[in-house]
């Protein structure tokens, strides 16, 4: 049996390929099932993310030519045009890919959390598509062990690494609660996305999006039950905004000072936090001139994230003595499996000289032998039976000398050397 891990990522793959090897959720049951009916697959799971699509087998060898050809053959892109893209890792480096990929040590960005979730999400689609067995089983169990001891024992996942990030929690540092709070994000791209997600998992109490397009803000803030606007409606709506996150593509000012005074009037000075992602800038630079105003440009928020990619490049050092620890357990575990069908088989062996020492002595008690005489001759007969094996077998390993298993049998039988 081999666990066998085989994918592409953001490093191996440009984007134009790992589109063609992603799996959508709606897909990947079938997927899973029509793989498990390859020959030597016995488990499969598959992690289909945007930045890598991997898949995780327990096969009966380690031929990966098998699998390499299902996906050419399910995706209509040929093995010779897939290959080069790929990487493939065999039983202990599956199993320490497997937890570095979980602990986000594998990812663009150094730590980032969302893997775990997706990787979760991963092997319950297998387990509901009924191709997760004992073993895939196992390993997935212990990942999130792993990855939940990396993120309780070192600082991995508690310093942001992105503007965005780092824009909300430096919001969550000013204010107490941001369920009481309004946020107004203005844009629609990558960052402002970002932006909205971290809020919404934050509890932001209300988001409202405002961009050039308005389909695209109406879009955004569909996806986090938000409220779209226009640019043109900001003046209607800066006075609702407790804190404002801006990144738009716009070569002048959105917001200039005379409106963020205004807004301020109507909030009657509450303070307004103000983060300013955009280059050129999309809020005038005199905005911070006015009391009540916290503003804050990228370059304010760089030096913190180069501070926090440096703690987590100290925690992601930290994380892989976890991962060596926590990759020996599971192969610890994986050796008793090994040993189980041994022992299974030993005492079948052992159960069948049972019944036949058992019969025997049953038919010598109907013949009217006394039950003490019969007992006797059960525990001698199957004592003898029991120990004959063993006995013909260490007696001829030290005829020839093969002290390595005379002293495998002291241990096995726990016996002091005479």
């Amino acid at each position: 049996m081999t666990l066998l891990a085989l994918g592409i990522n953001y490093t191996t793959a440009p984007v134009a390929i790992r589109e063609r090897l992603a799996f959508p959720a709606d897909i990947l049951p079938n997927a899973l099932q029509d793989l498990l009916i390859v020959n030597e697959i016995n488990e499969a799971a598959i992690l289909s993310t945007c930045n890598r699509t991997e898949f995780y087998c327990s096969t009966q060898s380690d031929n990966q030519k098998i699998l390499i050809d299902w996906i050419a053959q399910n995706k209509q892109i040929s093995a010779q045009d897939l290959t080069p893209y790929l990487y493939c890792y065999t039983d202990n480096a599956t199993i320490r890919h497997i937890f570095r990929v979980a602990c986000g040590l594998d990812s663009m960005i150094l730590g980032e959390p969302q893997i775990l979730g997706q990787m979760k999400t991963a092997y319950q689609t297998a387990c509901d598509a009924g191709t997760i067995g004992k073993l895939l089983g196992k390993l997935f169990q212990h990942t999130f062990t792993a990855a939940k001891k990396v993120r309780t024992d070192t600082a991995i996942g508690s310093s942001p690494v992105s503007v965005a990030f780092a824009a909300v929690q430096l919001a969550r540092q000013i204010f107490d609660k941001l369920s009481e709070q309004t946020a107004l994000l203005i844009g629609a791209g990558e960052t402002i996305e970002l932006a909205a997600r971290h809020l919404s998992q934050q509890g932001i109490g209300r988001i409202i999006i405002a961009n050039r397009t308005f389909e695209k803000a109406h879009i955004l803030a569909a996806q986090f039950n938000g409220y779209a606007i226009s640019l043109a409606e900001i003046p209607n709506h800066l006075a609702e905004a407790d804190i404002v996150i801006s990144s738009t593509a716009s070569q002048l000012p959105i917001l200039g000072k005379g409106s963020v005074e205004s807004a301020l009037k109507k909030r009657k000075r509450k303070p307004m936090f103000m983060v300013d992602l955009a280059v050129p800038r999309d809020i005038e630079t005199e905005v911070e001139q006015l009391d009540d105003v916290y503003l804050y440009t990228v370059d304010d928020l760089q030096h913190t994230i180069e501070q926090n990619m440096n703690s987590r490049r100290q925690a992601a050092e930290q994380a892989e003595e976890i991962i060596d620890t926590q990759v020996d357990y599971f192969l610890a575990w994986l050796r008793v499996q090994s040993a189980q069908t041994l022992i299974k088989d030993y005492r079948s062996q052992a159960e069948i000289l049972r019944d036949d020492a058992l019969q025997k002595a049953l038919t010598s008690l109907a013949n009217g032998t006394s039950a003490e005489i019969a007992l006797q001759r059960l525990a001698h007969t199957l004592t003898n039976k029991l120990i004959h094996t063993p006995s013909t077998q260490i007696r001829v390993a030290a005829e020839n000398e093969r002290h390595d298993l005379l002293a495998a049998a002291l241990e096995i039988f726990q016996l002091n050397p005479a």
